[in-house]
């Protein structure tokens, strides 16, 4: 299973691919964000992307923006960045997870892993192959979502989980930190703000995709829902 990491600082590209090789992983290497889509060109089954965020030439913000075009491929962001508009911004753009440097190459595999398992795990629990939530389709073995009319709706894994978890339970309101565990797969730390810029993209997403309609609820001060129709 091939992980590319992405940074223009050679040593943290090389401190991560020994951590990823000892995983039993193979590393692919990039130093900027051009050499990345390159290397997702000629690597079309790479499993996972790790992406610095400021680097010359092209920014991992850009880079995300060209990879989610066409390709929904786990993305863990890494930057010197702390703010919270910066993480959340990464996430808008279509991110799946975000650490900060300086930061522990083991935490780093642990997300990488969670990133890798989310991808790839079937959603085993007894609801229909195919679920039908107002003028959506949702198909759970292929994560596909489609509009009535036909339209295809492309999600990432995480936008994918938060929709199949709601429209599964219609009428249940979800709090943040229950989805945060549900989908991201960890104990919630500090959950709030990433699962609000999750479903705020797949809001978008649906909202361009159906003309407006909205599916996701929100229960101020509770969580969100999607209602049974």
């Amino acid at each position: 299973m091939k992980i590319l990491v992405v940074d223009d600082d050679k040593d943290i590209v090389e401190l991560l691919s020994i951590y990823i090789q000892n995983e039993g992983y193979t590393p692919l290497k990039a130093y900027d964000g051009k050499e990345a889509l390159t290397k997702l060109a000629t690597n079309p089954d790479t499993a996972l992307m790790i992406l610095d965020i400021m680097m010359p030439t092209m920014d991992g913000m850009e880079v995300v923006r060209e990879v989610r075009k066409d390709s929904q491929i786990p993305i863990l962001m890494l930057s010197a960045k702390t703010a919270d508009m910066d993480k959340i911004q990464g996430l808008i753009s279509g991110a799946d997870d975000y650490v900060s440097k300086p930061f522990n190459p083991l935490e780093v595999m642990a997300r990488v892993k969670s990133l890798l398992r989310r991808s790839q795990q079937q959603v085993t629990n007894a609801t229909p192959d195919v679920l039908e939530v107002g003028p959506l389709e949702i198909k759970k073995d292929s994560h596909e979502v489609v509009t009535l009319t036909g339209r295809q709706i492309q999600l990432t894994a995480l936008e994918f989980g938060i929709l199949y978890l709601l429209a599964s339970h219609p009428n249940r309101v979800f709090s943040a930190d229950e989805i945060f565990e549900r989908v991201w797969q960890q104990e919630s730390i500090v959950s709030a703000k990433t699962v609000m810029v999750h479903v705020s993209h797949l809001r978008d997403k649906i909202e361009e995709a159906t003309d407006g309609e909205k599916v996701i609820q929100t229960v101020w001060g509770v969580g969100y829902k999607v209602e049974a129709h």
